[in-house]
């Protein structure tokens, strides 16, 4: 730091001190001064208790308690020359012990403080009206402290290494951590203090926290997935179990995670299929050859008797002839139903199993009409070439 000389036009620098060598302590003067401008470290807060000792079982005191402007409870641990090397599972410690106080708690803590504050009672001041004024919300419908919102500020002189790479790897996980430089400057007899955030850097810390937005989506993502996986593959081991003796496709088939199970109807490239996705369930006839326009003739040739088959299921079949997509299907569908609902779980498993053996029973003699055709085709063809 430098003062600037106008008349001489130059700078004189200003000597940086330690706080120990002005005589300044952490409970009498750095504390008292974020206590009185907490502004200085860079947004609105507003400090709900000094030296907060309300923890259970515990004797430990955190320096300063504070509110956010999204009602967030902010641990503000003070250090002043020097961190030591324990303040982040320090603070990390006070932070679970607060994790769990409700808004009727933040606003006795608060009235607490408030009532230390005040010379004598007239000027004793209500907290949920001090609570009203600050968030310009009515005191009832102010939510604070929502699960996993707290916060953490350090403050001191100077932050060891072993500190600040855990505060940095903490910040993935959707922790915000804050670490503030705070430095005392002398120059005939008069003091200056700078508090500057450090980590993240201001530039940095909207980056920062949207990064660890996005890592923990990805995790909740990746959780929801594996959840997902393990509960499919218990209803298709269940609904295998449950199949067999009563058909004769799906008697070899074992569980998977996949939305899929898939059994031969006895012809190339044409499969029964047992479908579970998010929000649909179906059984279905693929044609699934690696030929658009086989699977579209075998289709057609299936469509020609949609009415009989029909009345033997006893109730109308989706006829889908895709376009662009290679494979069609003739399926009976469940839809509109929650799969990772357990309430759903039985409906689930006695459509898929009712209607897969029903549509294998009543397709059978189509499919073999089928191949007899196919088959004949092919005669036919080859004939027609050695013409």
């Amino acid at each position: 730091m430098y003062l600037i000389d106008k008349n001489s036009n130059q700078i004189t620098p200003i000597n940086e001190k330690t706080f120990s060598e002005l005589g300044f302590t952490e409970r009498k003067h750095l504390q008292e001064w974020l206590a009185k401008y907490p502004l200085a470290l860079g947004e609105e807060l507003l400090i709900i208790q000094k030296e907060f000792d309300g923890f259970q079982d515990t004797n430990e005191r955190l320096d300063l308690l504070a509110l956010d402007k999204q009602g967030a409870l902010v641990l503000i641990e003070n250090k002043l020359d020097d961190t030591g090397r324990d303040v982040t599972w320090q603070a990390l410690k006070y932070a679970s012990y607060c994790s769990s106080m409700s808004k009727e708690q933040i606003k006795d803590v608060y009235q607490q403080y408030l009532d230390k504050q005040a010379d004598n009672q007239e000027l004793k001041k209500d907290a949920a009206d001090k609570l009203t004024e600050f968030f310009g919300k009515d005191y009832e419908e102010l939510v604070l402290n929502r699960m996993q919102t707290q916060r953490i500020m350090l403050v001191a002189g100077k932050f060891r290494k072993e500190v600040t790479s855990t505060v940095l790897w903490l910040s993935n996980f959707k922790l915000r951590m804050q670490c503030f430089k705070v430095t005392p400057f002398e120059l005939n007899g008069q003091f200056f203090l700078t508090i500057d955030q450090i980590i993240p850097t201001k530039d940095a810390e909207e980056y920062m926290i949207s990064m660890a937005n996005k890592v923990q989506e990805e995790q909740n993502t990746q959780e929801k997935e594996a959840a997902r996986y393990g509960f499919r593959f218990e209803l298709w081991k269940e609904i295998l179990v449950k199949l067999q003796g009563k058909t004769p496709i799906f008697q070899n088939i074992n569980p998977q995670k996949i939305h899929y199970l898939s059994s031969g109807a006895g012809m190339s490239g044409v499969v029964y299929q047992m479908v579970m996705t998010k929000n649909v369930v179906y059984t279905a006839l693929v044609f699934a050859r690696n030929n658009t326009e086989e699977n579209k003739t075998l289709f057609n040739e299936m469509l020609k008797s949609k009415k009989e088959i029909e009345e033997q299921f006893g109730r109308e079949l989706q006829w889908l002839l895709t376009e662009n997509n290679k494979s069609s299907r003739i399926a009976h569908e469940l839809p509109n139903i929650n799969v990772f609902d357990l309430a759903n779980k039985d409906e689930i498993v006695a459509f898929l199993i009712e209607n897969i053996v029903r549509l294998e029973q009543v397709l059978r003699k189509p499919l073999e009409k089928l191949k007899v055709t196919m088959k004949q085709r092919v005669i036919d063809n080859s004939e027609d070439e050695t013409q």
